[in-house]
């Protein structure tokens, strides 16, 4: 009996399945943290190295492009259809720091196999979900008889990702013409759990900022000059103090602006999901749930914009006591935005706000690092469809759908290209993402090679 192509796929992916892995493991270790300047060279070398492994893949274009940072490789398969759609695949191939000290079993850069996953920093964030892609375009290839895939397909994999990708919206407009593409693909999420295969299909943005209040020139006597100065420490509660409302809300005026409530299909959706709240709390380490009323904690994480002190400091924290008004204090919080915020509108709004509040005699700054734009993929989009159905080809059952209430740069794909953004990614909780004893699960990373291979047929008929 002659093969289907699903069958065909698995049973190719089966037979090169050593093979991808050596390849993954030798790739995993090039320390490419681009966090460290003493690792710009090791960024480089795995740029290099991926440029090369996707030419021996068979893409046709390979290319390294370079930034003022580190670089991103960017390669491209034409297909040899004519009015076939363009496809967009993005990665990254930087990754945390690690050392064995953190608390790691094994080597961090030194990757082993135990127990059906591989170890390693990069194993799931993000080199592995990125290297799948290369064993699928090929098991796709091998169970269609194609020589070309049936969309053009298209990679950038940036270098600068886990250092806030800086330079990534300059590349992204720099080379729009090359990039242009009907959808992209960002590998770089997860999945709800190993039992459970699940979409992504939202991010939110990310606005961070440091206020510093700052009063008498130079720490002063708290007895001599207590309760007639104002005393900046005392300035900084305040302002935390009224970060949130009674309701938990954020109350920042016009801090909401362009948030949209969420439809009662995407609470459905979120129902769906096998939510154990008290699981939750434990990985959590928290002993309780909170945050803006009328929203559950699905809803509050994945679809709510958020206010969070970070840090906060000022005056004398060693041991015993020194009776002083500070001469300054700080506060550092950061906003996780929802689709409809605009990330400059939010940081002019939060620079009224603080401005609005600081009192006579206290002079303030207020920095912010650069914004992440947030991203949504409209549940109705074919292409989202054609994403849920390679996935659920690939794991034999039905796909469900999430957020992710990080941030990431695919809303600058989104808004430089003006195509929709899907996520397709196979990591899972435990994978441990910035943590040591990074690790992949072997069988969730075989399902997103299977998975590669279905899409690119799936989207084809989709997106023509």
């Amino acid at each position: 009996m002659s093969e289907t192509p699903d069958s065909a796929v698995r049973t190719y992916t089966e037979q090169h399945r050593a093979a991808f892995l050596a390849d993954l493991a030798e790739w995993l270790r090039i320390p490419s943290v681009s966090a460290q300047p003493e690792h710009a060279g090791d960024v480089r070398r795995s740029a290099e190295w991926l440029r090369a492994k996707l030419q021996e893949t068979g893409f046709p274009v390979t290319e390294v492009w370079e930034t003022p940072g580190a670089p991103a490789v960017f390669a491209e398969w034409p297909s040899e259809d004519p009015g076939a759609p363009t496809v967009l695949v993005y990665g990254h191939h930087d990754v945390q720091p690690a050392a064995r000290e953190d608390g790691w079993t094994t080597e961090p850069f030194e990757p082993v196999v135990r127990d059906g996953r591989m170890y390693g920093r990069g194993a799931a964030d993000d080199k592995g979900q990125v290297f799948f892609h290369t064993l699928g375009v090929r098991a796709h290839l091998a169970a269609t008889g194609r020589t070309t895939p049936a969309v053009t397909l298209k990679l950038l994999i940036e270098g600068e990702e886990e250092s806030g990708s800086p330079h990534f919206r300059a590349l992204a407009e720099q080379h729009a013409g090359r990039l242009a593409a009907d959808a992209v693909i960002v590998s770089d999420t997860g999945m709800w759990d190993e039992d459970t295969p699940t979409v992504c299909t939202g991010m939110r943005g990310l606005a961070e900022c440091e206020i510093q209040l700052f009063g008498p020139a130079q720490d002063i006597h708290s007895g001599s000059f207590g309760g007639a100065v104002p005393n900046p420490a005392t300035e900084i509660a305040r302002l935390v103090a009224a970060l949130h409302d009674e309701d938990g809300r954020v109350a920042v005026p016009g801090f909401y602006d362009g948030v949209a409530d969420l439809t009662d299909t995407e609470r459905a959706l979120f129902a769906e999901l096998p939510f154990d709240e008290a699981s939750w709390l434990r990985t959590a380490k928290s002993g309780a749930a909170s945050g803006e009323a009328g929203y559950s904690t699905l809803e509050r994480v994945w679809a709510r914009p958020t206010a969070e002190v970070n840090g906060i400091g000022g005056g004398y924290q060693g041991a015993g006591s020194k009776t002083i008004i500070p001469s300054s204090a700080l506060v550092k919080i950061s906003f996780r935005l929802v689709d409809g915020q605009d990330p400059e509108r939010v940081q002019e709004a939060v620079t009224a706000w603080t401005a609005s509040r600081v009192p006579a005699g206290v002079r303030h700054t207020i920095a912010f690092q650069p914004a992440t734009r947030p991203c949504l993929t409209p549940l109705d989009h074919p292409a989202l469809r054609a994403v849920a159905r390679a996935m659920g080809r690939a794991f034999d059952r039905k796909v469900l759908f999430t957020r992710e209430g990080g941030s990431g740069p695919a809303a600058d794909l989104r808004d430089v290209l003006g195509a929709p953004v899907l996520f397709l990614g196979i990591s899972v909780p435990s994978d441990g993402w910035h943590a040591p004893d990074e690790k992949v699960e072997l069988d969730l990373l075989f399902k997103g090679v299977e998975t590669a291979a279905y899409l690119w047929g799936e989207l084809a008929t989709a997106l023509s």
